[in-house]
């Protein structure tokens, strides 16, 4: 049997050990919706206007190369490699590539769009070479394993 005295402090035990849940979750779901998840943050595409249309063909994408790899967890990672070539005369501060995946019929099964240089990269002067790698952990099965194909989305000139 328990005593009266504790019997009496049972239910104030209960309801503080309620009140501090209740805060923990209220915490929760409020951080959730204010706070945005690490990695989502929304990244502009950079313009495609016609200035930059014009200087498009003037990038050459040379010495593509595929490659895959067992990654640590055993799963097979594919990397594309090539070098960037600016043929043009102004400089390249950001360049944004789709990059398309086909199947034997060539249709699309994989489409996806990168940035080539980190963001505090020198820009690609007229004449430069640079080499890019970009990997991929998933790509659909119905991919006919050809190099994908490349073009320019978006630049960033100077």
């Amino acid at each position: 049997m328990i005593p009266s005295v504790e019997r009496s402090r049972l239910p104030v035990a209960f309801l503080a050990g309620l009140v501090i849940v209740a805060l923990l979750i209220g915490g929760a779901v409020l951080f959730s919706r204010f706070s945005s998840p690490a990695g989502s943050e929304t990244v502009k595409p950079l313009p495609m206007r016609p200035s930059e249309q014009g200087y498009a063909p003037q990038i050459h994408f040379l010495e593509p190369k595929m490659s895959r790899a067992a990654n640590f967890l055993n799963q097979e990672v594919t990397f594309i490699f090539g070098t960037i070539e600016n043929g043009g005369n102004r400089r390249i501060r950001q360049i944004e590539i789709t990059l398309e995946f086909h199947d034997p019929f060539n249709q699309v099964v994989l489409r996806d769009t990168q940035r080539l240089f980190p963001p505090n990269a020198a820009p690609l002067a007229p004449g430069e070479r640079r080499d890019f790698q970009i990997g991929y952990e998933s790509i659909p099965a119905q991919w006919n394993n050809v190099y994908p194909s490349i073009r320019v989305t978006g630049l960033g000139l100077d």
